[in-house]
């Protein structure tokens, strides 16, 4: 059987999804299923946009970072909404609609008679879910960038038929109908069919001197993939890692196996917004983190983290000890104290031992911080899934003294929105 796009993710997207969105957002489980009726189209009339759009590049990118960061997390939407596709949500939305992925979700609110933020919580899961299926086909297939292009082409009018007419699609993407982004990516598609065949046609060699041909060929791919990367000759910036940027103070070093907050530490009151009074130590994540949201001069973004300075996992593991519950519980209630505040959970290891080891445990102890916040309360839309970054960015080599690499084990939050 053909792979079919949109056939494919609304088996993705089934009743069981619905089900358990609808009681997770708070809504009617049949205006969740109309939502993804017009989220489905809208996304991959985005992708298609941004294929005929002359930036390629770009979406063979995304494309490719979603193959490596989702597939996991396809099996997981029968149990609701997973945080591993939040957390790519926002930026893949972005990508593909700019600063106009507001009026579309807006837009699919109004259609489908939902919250705005629960039209934001289900287009965030659905735009990654994207890149993941069509990754998956990649993978599968071993497609090159005009195979995925011929995939998009392929079904293009099937996706553009799909769009609710309601949702305003075509002005959002300031083009004039839906059929131009067809058009165009067409006329992408045909231009790389016609330079690989132009190619292939201009060299006539017989018998042993065949895998002269295949050279030329495989020369000017190579060539023309070059060329769609760097976005048909203008500007493409490349998705850059989340920084980090955080301001550490000498008494919160933070290690996340063993660390535990410094018995010379002051100990305060955090008083939140809603009246809640936290147990917390001067400097540390509470008291920073409250004054951050609190501070109307700041803004959430990528390079906006703080540390955990008294979570602990059980040595070699994801398991977090019971004594870190005390903070968990304390960043629950500062989440549920600033409804607006979106953050994502990052996992740091030290320079020792195996890279690719580091790396998985970091992205489980993200994980397992994530999924703790969502059983003490915390609104699923305002989690923005947890990623593991392992040593990439410790500052300690792996044979410094223990107490300089302990700061680069540790867990963090970045607040994406306030």
């Amino acid at each position: 059987m053909a792979f079919d796009l949109i056939d494919t993710l609304k088996n993705l997207f089934n009743n069981d999804f619905s089900n358990k969105a609808a009681a997770q957002l708070g809504e009617n489980e049949s205006s969740v299923q109309k939502a993804l009726g017009g989220i489905i189209p809208a996304v991959l009339t985005g992708l298609l946009n941004k294929a005929g759009s002359g930036d390629t590049g770009g979406l063979i990118g995304m494309i490719k970072d979603a193959a490596g960061a989702n597939l996991s997390q396809l099996g997981n939407l029968g149990s609701g909404l997973p945080a591993g596709l939040l957390a790519k949500g926002a930026d893949v939305l972005r990508s593909l609609f700019g600063n106009k992925a507001g009026d579309l979700t807006g837009a699919i609110a109004s259609y489908a008679g939902i919250k705005v933020q629960s039209a934001e919580t289900l287009l965030q899961t659905a735009a990654p879910a994207s890149l993941g299926v069509i990754g998956q086909q990649a993978a599968a297939q071993n497609l090159s960038p005009s195979g995925i292009l011929d995939i998009l082409n392929s079904q293009k009018d099937k996706i553009l038929a799909a769009v609710p007419s309601g949702l305003g699609l075509a002005s959002l993407l300031g083009v004039g109908s839906l059929g131009d982004i067809g058009n165009k990516l067409s006329g992408i598609a045909s231009s790389l069919k016609h330079t690989a065949n132009s190619v292939g046609g201009a060299v006539t060699t017989t018998g042993g001197n065949r895998w002269i041909t295949w050279l030329i060929i495989a020369i000017a791919l190579i060539l023309l993939l070059w060329w769609l990367l760097k976005g048909c000759g203008g500007q493409h910036s490349t998705p850059v890692a989340d920084s980090l940027a955080v301001s550490h103070m000498e008494d919160t070093a933070v290690g996340a196996v063993t660390t535990a907050p410094v018995a010379t530490r002051e100990s305060i009151k955090v008083t939140l917004p809603d009246g809640t009074v936290l147990d917390a130590y001067k400097g540390g994540i509470e008291d920073r983190l409250v004054m951050f949201l609190q501070d109307p001069n700041t803004k959430g973004g990528k390079d906006q983290w703080f540390d955990f300075d008294n979570l602990n996992f059980k040595t070699g593991s994801a398991e977090i000890t019971p004594e870190s519950q005390g903070q968990i519980n304390n960043l629950a209630a500062i989440m549920n104290a600033f409804p607006k505040a979106k953050i994502k959970i990052g996992g740091y290891t030290d320079a020792t031992g195996d890279a690719k080891a580091n790396l998985k445990l970091s992205q489980d102890r993200a994980e397992a911080v994530t999924h703790a916040l969502g059983a003490a309360n915390v609104k699923p839309v305002q989690l923005l899934g947890g990623e593991g970054y392992g040593s990439q960015f410790a500052k300690a080599a792996a044979d410094a003294p223990d107490e300089e690499r302990q700061k680069d084990r540790r867990i963090s939050v970045s607040v994406r929105e306030k």
